[in-house]
């Protein structure tokens, strides 16, 4: 499997929707993913390094990972003001280049909704984290309610064509509960708030221990 995926019209969108969403909280919602974080860490599809500068001083080392070539041009150039070593790479959640129990961490920051399968995604982050180790997660999810979760599955006919493979209405949270993980703290919300219905608000915020 290809190390890049290009969507070039999103990738140059991407950085201005990510600081208009960092303004709305965002920003808020990564330093609250990430506090505590200790160890060597693996982030997943790390975009343009928008958590970079909210990693805490207990983590010793981030592998970032990103498979779109100009986000992740952007990311290299975050990692410089970063508050931690971070090493920006290519690389697919899917068929992951790492060695087996070899971080401590591992970050899913608005990713697994765009990974072609998450499941896969899921088992390799649990084989490279070791036993113990903590995957923190920061997703928009299937929503609660059944009529918002119908209205997430009619949206997923076309958001992914406008949001490089995003769907809206993928039960991530379910998924990794199934996948070799305990869930210890999980925290849902809508976000961004706004009258009008939009069907990525379902948000969740959380950790898990690889069992």
């Amino acid at each position: 499997m290809s190390a890049d995926l290009r969507h070039p019209i999103f990738a140059r969108l991407y950085p201005r929707m990510e600081a208009m969403m960092g303004r709305a909280g965002a920003d808020g919602h990564r330093a609250e993913l990430l506090r505590g974080a200790r160890g060597r860490a693996l982030e997943l599809g790390a975009g343009n390094g928008a958590n970079f500068r909210h990693y805490p001083a207990g983590v010793t080392e981030v592998i970032a990972l990103e498979p779109e070539p100009r986000l992740r041009a952007r990311a290299v150039g975050a990692a410089v003001e970063a508050p931690v070593p971070v090493a920006v790479r290519a690389g697919v959640a899917e068929d992951l280049d790492l060695d087996d129990a070899s971080f401590d961490v591992a970050v899913a920051s608005l990713v697994l909704c765009s990974v072609r399968d998450p499941v896969r995604a899921l088992a390799e982050l649990r084989r490279v984290l070791r036993p113990g180790g903590e995957l923190r997660f920061y997703e928009h999810v299937r929503a609660g309610s059944d009529g918002f979760a119908r209205y997430q599955r009619y949206s997923d006919v076309v958001w992914p064509f406008l949001a490089a493979g995003c769907h809206v209405s993928r039960p991530t949270d379910e998924w990794i509960a199934r996948s070799g993980f305990t869930v210890t703290k999980a925290r849902r919300f809508a976000f961004p708030e706004t009258t009008v219905p939009n069907p990525s608000q379902p948000h969740v915020i959380g950790i898990a221990v690889r069992d």
